[in-house]
């Protein structure tokens, strides 16, 4: 928390679209901060936001150095790499939204910027301040096993990234966080649906230690689904992200099965998160979800899309063989 005496900082979010009016509103309503701008390259939009939120439009990052201390980014994540770059060259501390960029490479540009410039870089992977997230990272000890379903219905929104980089990067990134480990074995297969990108893919990561991952994301399915299942020696624990709550099931030594709740109390996300990044630039140090952790969620994302690209040639291939016949 800040010294009671320092001044509280200024915040401006960048990008005034649905999710950009989401920290819009999570800024405004956090006691430890101002709400230094709407930024938006569409006037419009940029004033329709600074009236709605009460506080001053800006349509350039140009102008933000003067107004704010830091930045929350909610634009396109082609955007990500340069207009990150070019806020904390001018001195400010930047949130940006997942998946941290649209290239490794331009992750990595991003994190190199922060160490140079000495900057905040924190990236928004949300479920990681999920209350039933928060407590499973407590009682994890020994992760061997996850099932993973991350199934919504299909909206046109974010169709310019695959269902991975879109859905399944939250929990690519909760998985490395509780191993500790990058996986040394990838399967992918996916498949396009409703949109020019892959829509649903499964997968399965093996790791060094033995653990084995089974993940599915959808963003075609009839039903919203939210869920994350781990097995670990004499216990079973499985969260529900909607609801924000889980369930231990453990087995004693006299093989006696227990149910307890996972113990979460229930907060909204996105506010732990901005807290998260408010408590990381008061102290200058590093947030929940730095960049270097959401690099290796995006390698192990690239490195899945890459195999969905050769099971892709592969399936393709035999269709073209049985057409042939």
């Amino acid at each position: 928390m800040p010294h009671p005496s320092a001044p509280l900082p200024r915040v401006a979010v960048v990008g005034c679209g649905a999710f950009g009016r989401n920290h819009l509103r999570v800024v405004r309503d956090s006691p430890r901060a101002i709400l230094a701008a709407a930024v938006d390259t569409d006037p419009a939009k940029a004033q329709a936001a600074a009236q709605e939120f009460d506080c001053p439009a800006a349509t350039s990052l140009d102008q933000l150095p003067a107004l704010a201390d830091a930045a929350i980014l909610a634009v396109p994540t082609t955007q990500h790499a340069e207009a990150g770059c070019a806020l904390m060259a001018a001195g400010l501390d930047v949130l940006v939204e997942k998946p941290i960029a649209a290239t490794v490479e331009e992750a990595q540009r991003l994190t190199a910027a922060a160490a140079r410039f000495d900057r905040i870089l924190q990236v928004g992977h949300l479920e990681r301040f999920n209350p039933a997230v928060m407590a499973l990272v407590q009682a994890v000890r020994l992760p061997l096993f996850f099932e993973v379903h991350r199934l919504s219905i299909f909206a046109p929104r974010s169709l310019d990234v695959d269902v991975v980089l879109d859905l399944m990067i939250h929990d690519l990134d909760i998985v490395l966080a509780l191993t500790g480990e990058m996986p040394t074995e990838v399967s992918a297969a996916g498949i396009r649906i409703l949109s020019e990108k892959v829509d649903i893919a499964n997968v399965r990561l093996a790791f060094p230690g033995g653990c084995i991952a089974n993940l599915t994301a959808s963003r075609v399915s009839t039903e919203k689904v939210r869920k994350l299942r781990i097995f670990q020696p004499h216990e079973y624990i499985s969260i529900d992200y909607a609801r924000q709550d889980g369930m231990v099931i453990a087995v004693d030594a006299k093989r006696q099965v227990a149910l307890r709740p996972l113990g979460s109390v229930k907060r909204e996300p996105l506010a732990s998160q901005f807290d998260n990044f408010l408590d990381s630039i008061a102290a200058r140090l590093a947030p929940t979800v730095d960049g270097a952790a959401a690099t290796r969620a995006l390698t192990v994302a690239s490195g899945i899309l890459v195999k969905i690209e050769e099971h892709a040639r592969i399936v393709n291939a035999r269709l073209h063989a049985s057409e042939q016949r």
